[in-house]
Order: structure tokens, then C-alpha cells, then sequence
């Protein structure tokens, strides 16, 4: 397996952990020494990844995520998800990750957006 096919394993495993409930051991196995985060409602850094999983996890039991794409390119992983919160909510979501020269995550980006009622195109969004 290549770098980039395993970058992309490894990114949703380290999604679906943290996102599933346990973000702390998505951190000890796929993020390296030092975590950049670019999502402005978390804090930089491993313990703020962790904090806001762990709280999301407390707030929204039950929550469900599917993949949907996975496409790496270098160093770089992006993830397409579509999610169902509690109450039947659902989101579209696009992750990018950014790997150091050890296969672990320090870098990440994303972008979600609640999935409206209806399309005016008639696509999903995912």
C-alpha cells in the first residue's frame, strides 16, 4: 500500500474514533507531535481536539457519520462525510488533513454545512 492510500485509512480512522467517542485514542495513534487546527470553535492543539470530541460526544450520543470520499494527494488527505445528529439532522461535511514524513496527522481544515430540506438542482450533497 502506498503513503497516500494509507494517509486516506488513516484519516478516517482517526474521524471515525474521535467521532465515535473516543478522541483521545485517535490522538495517541494518528497525530503526531504537534496539531494545527484551523476550525475556529476549536482550540489548537491535541488537548483542545480532544476536549471538544469529548464534549460533542456528551452532547450528541448516537450521532452517525458515512464516508463518502476519500481523495489524498502528497501529504494531504480530504474527506467528504455526510452525518446524522440526533433529532435526524444532517450535515455534509469536507475534512483536509495534512501528514508529516511519519504518516501521522499535524494539520487540519474543515468546512460543514446543515443539509437543507430541499435542492434546488435536486443533488445531494454528497
Amino acid at each position: 500500500m502506498n503513503d497516500s492510500e494509507l494517509n486516506k485509512r488513516n484519516a478516517i480512522a482517526f474521524y471515525q474514533t474521535a467521532y465515535l467517542g473516543d478522541p483521545r485514542s485517535a490522538v495517541e495513534c494518528f497525530v503526531g507531535d504537534e496539531y494545527i487546527q484551523h476550525n475556529p470553535s476549536v482550540r489548537n492543539g491535541k488537548t483542545g481536539f480532544i476536549e471538544y470530541f469529548e464534549q460533542m460526544a456528551n452532547d450528541y450520543p448516537g450521532k452517525k457519520i458515512n464516508f463518502v470520499r476519500a481523495i489524498a494527494e502528497g501529504d494531504l488527505v480530504a474527506l467528504h462525510t455526510h452525518q446524522v445528529w440526533p433529532g435526524e439532522d444532517e450535515y455534509v461535511t469536507m475534512d483536509f488533513f495534512r501528514f508529516d514524513e511519519h504518516g501521522k496527522i499535524v494539520e487540519h481544515w474543515d468546512s460543514i454545512q446543515q443539509i437543507p430540506e430541499s435542492s434546488m438542482n435536486g443533488n445531494t450533497m454528497y
